[in-house]
This record gives structure tokens, C-alpha cells and sequence, in this order.
């Protein structure tokens, strides 16, 4: 199943909007259970669209932030994920640092995905997660021709060992794991994207086409990594 496309004019007003129906998503799952389950993903517009969250102040005690998946760096370097995600939000938000749970990758991948695995033990579907897409068609650190954890019984993390773009050692999310989820949302901005895009339209089995949410699956695009209709 094809995921709902939304194309914005261009990042910025992609941002506003994903900013504010994020907020409004985690009212709506604070007031049902009193708690806002969201995943995180790394890349250039998530950072912005941090950073528009930080404007807004949101997030307090109620949320409790994860990550779809994190490079084997050391800790506080400044290319993993919760580090510039850190910088970018959370540090100064009213999230307590205990509900913020970055991926130990320092540990190297295998001791590091066992470990988040057990942390999400009891841990019921996520509300929202956001991840974005390579040009290949890759989401979290699920590549191309590797395992993507879709199988019934796959674990909920994953050590990748072999990926093919640096670092190769990373750990992630499976798909199996984030198909556990109310709604999972794509931000997915820029040309290089459209033709992973046009390959996911056409029905290609792509990583990022076999993660769905259970409520919904959105597409959140500009206008420049739309493909053209043909």
C-alpha cells in the first residue's frame, strides 16, 4: 500500500506544517494515555524541523523520545544522530533526560542493538515515527540488499554490519519493530530523491516501502523531490 503524499511549496513551509501536526499528535496521545511515544530520524530536514520544534517549545515530561537508528561513533561525536539532535532540541526542551533514550552505539553495533532491544521490552506501539529516505531507498539504516528485519519474529533492533555508505557498523530499528507504530511519516525533501520517489510510486519493494503505519503512512515532500508525472 502506497503511502498518503503531501508536497509542500519547499522545506520550510513542509516544516511548519510537520511541526505543527506533530504537536498535535501528541496531544491527542497525551490526552488518551497520558504519554507521547515519538522515534526520531537524523538527516537535514528533521534537523530543521528540530529546530522549529525548539521555537515552539514542545515536548515536557509526557513524551518519550527514541531513535530509528544511529552510527557506531564515538559518544558525543558530533555526526550521530542524538547528538545533533541534542543540539538541535532536546537539550533545551522540558523532555527529561531520562525519557530522551539515544541508541548506545559507542558499544559497537551487536552489544548496542541487544541492549535497545531490551530497553524497548514492554514498550507498546510508538505514536509517531519519523524517518527519512536515501536515494537508494533506504530508511533508518535498512539498505538494499541486507536484512530488514521484516520477517515474523525479527528482533526489534538490528547491528548492521555492512553498510554501504560510512560508517559501515550502525544499529536500527527493524522494520518489524517500527511497523508497531500509530503512524509513521517520511520527511523527504530535495531532487536527488525522486527517483527512489518514482520507484516507490511504481510499487518497487523498497526499505522505505515495506515500513507502514498501522493508522496512517505519510509521504511529507517538497516540491523539489516530487517526481514529474509522466
Amino acid at each position: 500500500m502506497l503511502p498518503e503524499w503531501r508536497v509542500f511549496a519547499d522545506a520550510d513551509a513542509l516544516v511548519a506544517a510537520l511541526a505543527d501536526a506533530l504537536r498535535m499528535e501528541a496531544e491527542t496521545a497525551i490526552a488518551a494515555r497520558g504519554v507521547f511515544h515519538l522515534v526520531l530520524a537524523g538527516g537535514t530536514t528533521p534537523l530543521a524541523l528540530y529546530r522549529a520544534l525548539a521555537d515552539r517549545r514542545a515536548g515536557d515530561a509526557r513524551w518519550q523520545v527514541w531513535y530509528g537508528d544511529e552510527r557506531y561513533l564515538p559518544a558525543g561525536h558530533p555526526e550521530r544522530n542524538s547528538v545533533m539532535i541534542e543540539a538541535a532540541w532536546l537539550a533545551a526542551s522540558s523532555i527529561s533526560p531520562e525519557n530522551r533514550r539515544p541508541i548506545p552505539a559507542e558499544r559497537g553495533a551487536r552489544e548496542a542493538a541487544a541492549a535497545y532491544g531490551e530497553w524497548l521490552e514492554g514498550v507498546g506501539d510508538f505514536d509517531v515515527v519519523l524517518l527519512g529516505m536515501g536515494e537508494d531507498g533506504h530508511t533508518a539504516s535498512l539498505f538494499p540488499g541486507h536484512d530488514w528485519g521484516a520477517a515474523p519474529g525479527s528482533p526489534d533492533v538490528l547491528a548492521v554490519l555492512d553498510a554501504p555508505k560510512p560508517p559501515p557498523e550502525r544499529v536500527s530499528l527493524s522494520v518489524a519493530r517500527l511497523n508497531r507504530s500509530q503512524r509513521v511519516w517520511f520527511v523527504i525533501t530535495g531532487p536527488g530523491k525522486r527517483e527512489a520517489l518514482t520507484r516507490w510510486k511504481n510499487g518497487e519493494t523498497l526499505p522505505v516501502s515495506t515500513v507502514r503505519g498501522k493508522l496512517d503512512t505519510v509521504a511529507w515532500l517538497d516540491a523539489a523531490a516530487w517526481p514529474a508525472e509522466e
